[in-house]
């Protein structure tokens, strides 16, 4: 019976955590089965080790399997990584009570509250990252950084040059930057409007 209690509340965080806050805010319906079979897989396999004399250390040397687990299917970013991770703790959080105790509770909600501010879509809304191909070939860090600040029309600040091609006359950079206050509640363009200039990729609210 207090086994059945603990499980009901594990399926109500991970419920909250997929449902509440991951889908609503990301909108991406594969990831939510993989949370959720984390989460209860990683409960029923606890659950068995915390009856059994293996127990407790077993189940913490499962937590670091379960770690470093990539997949390697699809692209996952930091985000994600974080729910992942949210939902495999608290599974281990509650296969590992034998009985549904405060402290597991205020854990899981502890969790869950971090998760909703740290991924708050309020939260530094007007900083962005981007991974850039630029049509031309920068090798002074200044020259780079002027030019895309009025690319973006943006704060750069920082910059990290993943490739630079003088053959080709192309720069791929990685940049970190501050939109103003009046364009942060707004998605960037797909395009900045500048010929030969494509972004690949955005992160950040």
């Amino acid at each position: 019976m207090l086994q059945a209690a603990i499980i009901l509340i594990d399926l109500l965080f991970i419920s909250l955590l997929t449902f509440g806050l991951y889908f609503p805010r990301h909108r991406r319906r594969d990831l939510v089965v993989a949370y959720l079979v984390v989460n209860v897989g990683v409960l029923a396999v606890a659950q068995v080790l915390a009856s059994s004399t293996v127990g407790v250390g077993l189940g913490l040397g499962l937590f670091g399997v379960l770690s470093i687990i990539r997949l390697r299917s699809s692209e996952i970013e930091q985000h994600e990584v974080a729910y992942y991770f949210a939902a495999l703790a608290m599974g281990l959080l509650a296969g590992l009570s034998t009985e549904p105790t405060v402290l597991t509770v205020v854990l899981m909600a502890l969790i869950l509250a971090v998760v909703y501010f740290g991924d708050s879509p309020r939260l530094f809304r007007s900083y962005r990252q981007q991974t850039v191909v630029l049509d031309a070939a920068f090798a002074d860090e200044s020259a780079l950084i002027a030019h895309l600040e009025g690319l973006l029309g943006a704060r750069v600040h920082g910059v990290h040059v993943r490739s630079l091609d003088l053959v080709n006359d192309t720069t791929l950079v990685d940049v970190r930057y501050q939109v103003s206050a009046a364009r942060s509640a707004a998605a960037l363009p797909d395009s900045a409007g500048t010929a030969g200039t494509a972004v690949l990729q955005e992160s950040g609210r």
